[in-house]
């Protein structure tokens, strides 16, 4: 036995191993408790980190309490008894006698190691004990067990943890129990057999039994959680599941008991082979329930199992339905006629000025070319919104320029972390106007913004955004740069509530240790008056600060009233625990955009709005952290005009109702009418058509035109479009979701069929070649379906690149209609090609003097011909500067006669 001596050097080595382990952890806990504060939720901090440590502690304490308490009565109950073998039967374990040594601190060791790994495992589910706590009820019940979906949600996930760690903690001190009894030579397998005392046989049969009654308690959450299996025919149990499996599992559970039984009434008397027969049967019966289940499914269901599972998949249809929320979708005819005429598209003059004619990649392309500004400026996306402009309601595309701290010319710390601290400005222009060179016109460009309309920005500072960047300290005696002008560079002060004070040695000291920097510490420029911003990319932010929520990948920002920028984010609530609803990868079988989270680009504030009142697992959230939530009633109306439906969303939506729109369990069976996303061909890539913002009046249920996300359907095998998909935008009516259905006799060419159309136009086609020859290659872009009124045109951009990378510039727009197709230099030209005669301008156009639009033409391409010299500079091209300067020479010229 060790000595007391080594009892207390066994105790310092575990102190140390976990206080090395928790310093870090602590110093992480202080940063993070201090950046709650910051944001103002100190609440969520503490009711998680008390959930969550508290779990941790208790449950690890617990484990380490009943293993330990084992190896106590082990090491007593081995000193009991002794067995006696003849010459054949006794066994030698070689160096048992060392093994002996070492096993007391080994033993106490390796149960708190075991204990700290359980409890681990219990911490990290935290908010399973707080939804169980704080459930709130579905209202909608299964129909095998009448149980409210919230059972399966909160309840049953909490009642598998509990199992599962009592499972952990017995099978921990059943192992360490037989080591004991094994190196006191009271457990051995012989030739004979295994032989052991009672006092051993006794213990080891009650944690047995312990184990089997756990079994029995595993069995009975398998038959709970039958409602949610994943069938290749359709989600949620079958008839061979509730009458083989579920007998069988009912069955099993029976047999643990018994088993648990006897192995408790063994040592009454003092026979272990009831026990043992029962664990016997207990592992067969668990071998044959699979088989018996597979039985009844080749030779009862499948020669008649579209009678058999019939209601089995009524079921299927109506929960999948409920779980992704397209059980209320309005469904509405759409009987495409070809009587467009240019009178009809002056009066859709909107949906038409709305149509979208630069796609993402080649944009983005574009703006970071001609706006960067700097090479440390990066535009990581580009987002699709609407606002009013000049009074109309137009669509636009906006980019952040963001600070891109691997881009600084000198990557030195106080550059990084004191002195570029954030981006600034953004570039927003219409979705469908180009210039004669083929870019985009712009409503907000340059450093600083400079706006061409009632959009203005006063606060183009971007400290918080998608960019990936560290920690900044503000408010330093070091320069902060602001943007640049020309030669020279403006410098600011930070003026914002954002950040963490740092008031003395003792904050610097906690920084350096979380950030791992020693400049932190001793570092002059940092003064009592400096804040330090981290936690600055806008996924990375909400993610801390609300972890129990699903944030959409694709944060877009928003221009206030005011002219402050603003992030605002999708978030969802989402389980795999729905019955009878088909699971999605990496989703689950239950989604809802419940959230809409807003970020100051300034500040870094974080507002969480609720927008589904009636999503359970929100509620279940609320009642947890009462204080992090608000009613969407209390966004900023100017904020509120931006929310948007989420594409991702909308895209799981419209998978599922690809096939859930079947909703006969005979047709569903069958896959007699399974949809699917047509597919689309951008850069020579075949990828699925993405869902796409546009503006137009949804001519059945709207009088005016709205913001509206879309997709097209095209029959699984077919290539004919036999309906569309459409969510609501705007207010009053946002989250409605529509389907028109065309007319199943009746041909309507899929965006595939006229993708093919355009190839095999001669004229299209020679164009094309001639254009990808000579150092150029074409871009095709997205194909857009455009409804109009009851019609329906297509329209794709074409982009001309230089090989190996360039400018993309909008060379040409293809739109067809019926049977013809048009190529012209924008989309006006091809409607006039198709519709014939002049497109009208809008009032706002025709009101203009006349000799305006040609000063305002040489104006605009002096400034792209400028714009395109410094890009040309900035690539370090001076020849090509050279050119585009003589050609703004020329047309200052021009413009001066």
């Amino acid at each position: 036995m060790p000595t007391s001596f080594q009892k207390l050097g066994f105790a310092l080595y575990i102190a140390l191993f976990f206080g090395l382990v928790f310093f870090g952890k602590i110093v992480g806990l202080a940063a993070d408790y201090l950046w709650f504060k910051e944001i103002g939720l100190e609440s969520v901090f503490s009711v998680t980190f008390i959930s969550q440590w508290g779990l941790g502690i208790s449950s690890a304490a617990a484990a380490w309490a009943v293993i330990f308490a084992n190896l106590i009565l082990a090491q007593k109950w081995a000193k009991h008894g002794a067995l006696i073998f003849n010459d054949e039967e006794e066994a030698e374990i070689p160096h048992l006698e060392a093994l002996r040594q070492a096993a007391p601190a080994v033993l106490l060791i390796g149960s708190a190691v075991a204990a700290f790994l359980i409890g681990s495992w219990a911490a990290s589910h935290w908010d399973t004990l707080l939804k169980f706590r704080a459930a709130t009820p579905f209202g909608t019940r299964d129909p095998i067990f009448n149980k409210d979906i919230g059972f399966y949600v909160f309840s049953l996930p909490f009642y598998r943890f509990v199992v599962g760690f009592l499972q952990a903690v017995f099978l921990a001190s059943s192992l360490a129990a037989v080591v004991v009894y094994v190196l006191e030579g009271k457990l051995l397998l012989t030739a004979g057999g295994l032989r052991t005392t009672p006092w051993a046989r006794n213990h080891l049969a009650f944690l047995a039994g312990a184990l089997c009654l756990l079994a029995a308690l595993h069995f009975q959450l398998k038959m709970a959680g039958l409602p949610n299996i994943q069938r290749a025919i359709a989600p949620g149990p079958g008839y061979a599941d509730l009458t083989a499996t579920l007998p069988a599992l009912k069955a099993l559970r029976f047999i643990a008991v018994v088993s648990a039984v006897l192995l408790w009434a063994a040592p009454l008397f003092r026979d272990a082979k009831p026990a043992l027969a029962g664990i016997a049967l207990l592992a067969a019966g668990s071998l044959l329930s699979g088989l018996y289940s597979g039985l009844i499914q080749r030779f009862v269901v499948a020669p008649n199992e579209i009678v058999k599972e019939t209601p089995y998949l009524r079921w299927a249809i109506e929960y999948t339905r409920k779980a992704y929320g397209i059980e209320g979708v309005q469904e509405l005819e759409f009987d495409p006629a070809e009587n467009l005429t240019p009178q009809t598209l002056r009066r859709n003059e909107l949906t038409v000025k709305n149509i979208r004619l630069w796609d993402h990649a080649p944009l983005l392309t574009t703006f970071s070319q001609l706006q960067e500004i700097r090479t440390y400026y990066d535009f990581m996306d580009v987002d699709n919104d609407r606002y009013m402009v000049n009074g109309e309601y137009r669509q636009v595309m906006l980019s952040p320029r963001e600070l891109n701290p691997a881009a600084l010319p000198s990557r030195i710390w106080i550059n990084e972390h004191l002195t570029y601290t954030h981006g600034y400005g953004l570039t927003v222009g219409p979705v469908n106007r180009i210039s004669p060179e083929g870019l985009p016109e712009f409503f907000i460009k340059d450093i600083p913004p400079q706006a061409s309309t009632n959009l203005t920005v006063v606060r183009p500072e971007i400290y918080y955004g998608e960019a990936r960047g560290s920690y900044v300290i503000v408010n330093t005696e070091s320069k902060e740069f602001d943007y640049p002008s020309g030669e020279e560079n403006i410098y600011t002060n930070y003026h914002g509530s954002g950040g963490v004070p740092i008031h003395g040695f003792l904050r610097k000291l906690l920084f350096a240790l979380n950030f791992k920097e020693i400049k932190i510490l001793l570092s002059g420029d940092i003064t009592p008056k400096s804040r330090i911003l981290y936690h600055r990319t806008i996924q990375e932010r909400l993610s801390k600060a609300a972890p129990y929520l699903r944030f959409d990948q694709d944060p877009y920002l928003a221009v206030s009233r005011e002219g402050r920028l603003f992030w605002i984010v999708d978030a969802f609530t989402a389980t795999d625990n729905y019955p009878f609803s088909e699971r999605i990868e990496g989703i689950g079988n239950y989604v809802r955009n419940s959230v809409k989270a807003v970020v100051d680009a300034y500040n870094g504030d974080i507002s969480l709005y609720i927008t589904e009142e009636n999503d359970p697992i929100i509620q279940t959230y609320r009642k947890i952290f009462p204080k992090a939530f608000h009613d969407i009633s209390e966004m900023p109306p100017d904020l509120r005009s931006h929310i948007r439906y989420p594409q991702d969303l909308f895209s799981i939506q419209a998978h599922i109702y690809a096939t859930y729109h079947m909703t006969d369990p005979q047709v569903f069976y069958n896959k007699e009418d399974l949809w699917k996303i047509p597919d689309k061909s951008f850069s020579n890539q075949v990828q699925k058509m993405a869902p796409y913002y546009t503006i137009m009046k949804l001519g059945s249920v709207g009088k005016q035109e709205e913001f509206i996300l879309m997709v097209p359907f095209t029959p699984a095998r077919k290539e004919n479009m036999i309906a569309w998909m459409a969510a609501r935008c705007d207010a009053p009516h946002y989250g409605k979701l529509l389907v028109y259905n065309f007319p199943k006799q009746k041909l309507v060419y899929g965006p595939e069929q006229i993708e093919s159309r355009i190839d095999q136009d001669a004229e299209i086609s020679k164009q094309l070649s001639l254009w990808n020859q000579g150092g150029s290659q074409v871009i095709r872009g997205s194909l857009l379906v455009i409804p109009i009124e009851n019609s329906l045109i297509y329209v794709q951009p074409l982009y001309l690149e230089a090989t190996g990378g360039g400018l993309p510039e909008l060379k040409r727009v293809i739109v067809a209609y019926g049977n013809a197709i048009a190529m012209e230099e924008n989309l006006e030209e091809s409607l006039n090609r198709i519709f014939g005669g002049r497109m009208e301008r809008s009032a706002a156009e025709a009101s203009a003097p006349a000799a305006a639009p040609a000063l305002k033409t040489l104006i605009r391409q002096a400034r792209e011909h400028f714009d395109k010299a410094q890009s040309h500079l900035k690539r370090g091209d001076w020849a090509g500067y050279g050119q585009e300067i003589r050609e703004v020479e020329k047309l200052l010229g021009r413009m001066s006669q």
